[in-house]
């Protein structure tokens, strides 16, 4: 995404140099169709910088915040020199072609060169702030990658974790179980025991009640 930026900014940056000095030329041409063709395409390349302008705006806008941030301020800049540009196509539009030949190609002259210095300026500087712009982009996005990294790190840990403890569900799961089952096996041993408690009692109440009988009729009935 921020490459696609990149390629909208060097784009603006040819057509800005190169409508600056079409305006700059435009000045110091009679009037006629050479200079009619002349301020045709400067409103053309005007109208195609703020479609330039307006892509770099849209594309600025759906990065994440940390380069939206960044590239919004630099898009400033550029709406700023995009309002120079037009102020400089309307003064070419108007300029008074009727002033004597010697003092238009003068100021022509002088105008030409300071245009063509501040244009080298220009282009410096537009070099410059892409290159600043490219290494906060390429900061950018090494910081994304490694949130990124570090984010799947902590998914996968999370993602062993839940195994961990799904694990250890299934162990404790298998615990109730036996732990359910020692308990029937223990409740049946009780209730067997009890019975043959029970069972042992009447064997051992019966027995005493014969030994008695016996013994009442040995002692008693002779």
């Amino acid at each position: 995404m921020s490459e696609v930026f990149e390629g909208y900014e060097r784009q603006y940056c040819e057509l800005s140099a190169n409508l600056f000095r079409k305006c700059n030329s435009t000045s110091l041409l009679p009037d006629g169709e050479d200079k009619k063709k002349q301020l045709s395409e400067i409103n053309a390349g005007v109208d195609e910088a703020e479609v330039v302008i307006r892509k770099m705006d849209l594309e600025a806008r759906s990065l994440q915040p940390s380069l939206k941030a960044v590239l919004l301020a630099k898009l400033r800049e550029y709406k700023a020199d995009l309002n120079k540009l037009k102020k400089e196509a309307t003064k070419a539009s108007l300029f008074n072609v009727n002033d004597s030949r010697d003092e238009l190609l003068e100021s022509g002259m002088a105008d030409a060169h300071t245009a063509s210095a501040s244009q080298r300026d220009r282009l410096v500087m537009s070099t410059e702030r892409l290159n600043q712009s490219s290494e906060r982009i390429k900061e950018s996005r090494r910081t994304a990658f490694e949130t990124e990294a570090l984010g799947a790190s902590i998914l996968e840990d999370l993602h062993q974790q839940r195994e961990t403890l799904l694990h250890s569900h299934n162990k404790l799961h298998g615990i109730d179980d036996a732990i359910d089952k020692s308990k029937k096996v223990l409740t049946s041993m009780t209730r067997r025991m009890s019975r043959h408690k029970l069972i042992t009692g009447s064997l051992i109440a019966v027995l005493v009640i014969a030994i008695i009988i016996i013994l009442y009729f040995k002692l008693f009935r002779n």
